[in-house]
């Protein structure tokens, strides 16, 4: 995350026209089956007013551009992210806290920064450029689904936790991009003959995790969006290598939430994060678009959506009170929730708000939720299962009186390094 070198930003203008970028805000035509059948396999209730959500809406855009969330606080978040921390006395956000943080978003950042004097900001606003075109000659694939095999297992070689393939979906594409330095629309540009999507998760430190919020805990995000860089840049220059189209993308060129759920990696959640078996909520994903012939996954059902009905404890622990209760809703508070879908969606205003306020991003509600578990041990992979049960109350009622889901000190999290534990 970072503003222009000195730090500052310009007013934007206003851009509140619709886009009209084809294929914008075009839903599933009436006899569009392969993609009604998905929804209901992984769960999505969309509706007559969907929209394609344009990307300039995202809340860290807005923050730029929108004067009712860009703010002197919020400023002060994005410069504290590139090398202009404040740090302060309360634990969780020293120097060392910031220092990890920050170092932690060095790739990610050094990847944002490569071309933008050619107007771009890599795996935020623009995909990854490819460091080589695709080769003349293509590697025939005989069989998608061992060449699916393949992928997933060299992606793991550079580094990704889990990966899922799923179709080519343009609805989950972002109605235009925006651009880095005024957010005004522009096309959002792919090329032709794409079939697939390869989305890949990376595992984030529980430690870490359990110290939000804190600025210490931000390096667990860092890492992450690090690791991504590396690991779409290699894979997908794999890809290219073989002779296909492959267009690395992280935060950049689509919504990565739904075609992580379709790609079987996990299952939507009240707190807006897809619920992982290996990791709960506690991942980052990352995605190519290709056109190598590979075998599609299915979504995964393993009861976070029953789970998620009777449980609060995000929405519950969320100070700014931007988590909702009750079941889904189509819609949302503010233009940053898509359009014509039924789900829980979050305040996005509230809740970078609050992130703005405290100069650090805020996971609690990751930190707090049930299925946030070091599933390497056998009583949490039991916990796990009774989620997925008629018996999720006795689940729930154990998580609470038990105590997971509280605030680890950050000294702590420093004292176990040090003592190599």
């Amino acid at each position: 995350m970072q503003v222009d070198a000195a730090g500052e930003v310009d007013r934007m203008p206003d851009m509140t026209e619709a886009t009209s970028y084809y294929p914008a805000n075009r839903p599933p035509e009436p006899d569009d089956q392969p993609f009604r059948d998905g929804d209901r396999e992984a769960g999505f209730e969309i509706t007559g007013n969907f929209r394609r959500f344009s990307q300039r809406d995202d809340m860290f855009c807005r923050a730029f551009w929108d004067d009712t969330v860009r703010s002197k606080e919020s400023l002060e978040f994005f410069r504290g992210h590139g090398g202009k921390a404040k740090p302060r006395r309360g634990e969780g956000f020293q120097q060392k806290d910031f220092a990890l943080r920050n170092a932690a978003w060095t790739v990610a950042d050094d990847y944002a920064d490569r071309n933008r004097p050619r107007g771009l900001r890599e795996g935020f606003q623009d995909p990854q450029e490819p460091r080589y075109p695709p080769v003349d000659q293509k590697v025939p694939v005989d069989s998608p689904a061992e060449m699916a095999a393949e992928i997933k297992r060299i992606a793991r070689l550079f580094g990704a936790d889990l990966a899922g393939i799923t179709d080519f979906d343009e609805r989950w594409l972002y109605a235009s991009r925006a651009e880095y330095k005024t957010f005004e629309d522009k096309p959002n540009d792919l090329p032709d003959g794409l079939t697939s999507v390869i989305v890949m998760a990376h595992g984030m430190d529980h430690g870490l995790v359990q110290s939000y919020p804190s600025a210490l805990a931000g390096a667990a995000v860092g890492k992450g969006y690090s690791g991504e860089a590396a690991t779409v840049a290699q894979l997908s220059q794999y890809i290219r290598n073989l002779g296909y189209q492959a267009v690395a993308s992280m935060n950049d060129t689509a919504l990565v939430i739904p075609l992580a759920i379709k790609a079987g990696l996990g299952e939507y959640g009240r707190n807006q994060m897809v619920i992982t078996p290996e990791f709960g909520p506690r991942v980052r994903f990352s995605k190519i678009f290709t056109d190598l012939p590979l075998r599609h996954d299915g979504p995964r059902r393993f009861g976070v959506t029953e789970f998620c009905a009777i449980c609060s404890r995000c929405a519950d622990a969320c100070p700014p009170k931007a988590l909702p209760h009750g079941p889904p809703a189509e819609g949302g508070a503010n233009r940053s929730a898509i359009q014509g879908v039924r789900k829980w969606t979050a305040d996005c205003e509230k809740c970078f708000g609050y992130w703005a306020k405290m100069r650090s991003d805020c996971a609690i509600c990751m930190r707090v939720c049930p299925f946030n578990k070091d599933f390497s041990r056998w009583q949490m992979r039991l916990a796990r299962r009774l989620a997925g049960t008629g018996l999720r109350r006795l689940m729930l009622w154990l998580d609470i009186k038990l105590g997971y889901g509280g605030r680890r000190k950050p000294g702590q999290w420093w004292q176990s390094l040090r003592e190599g534990t």
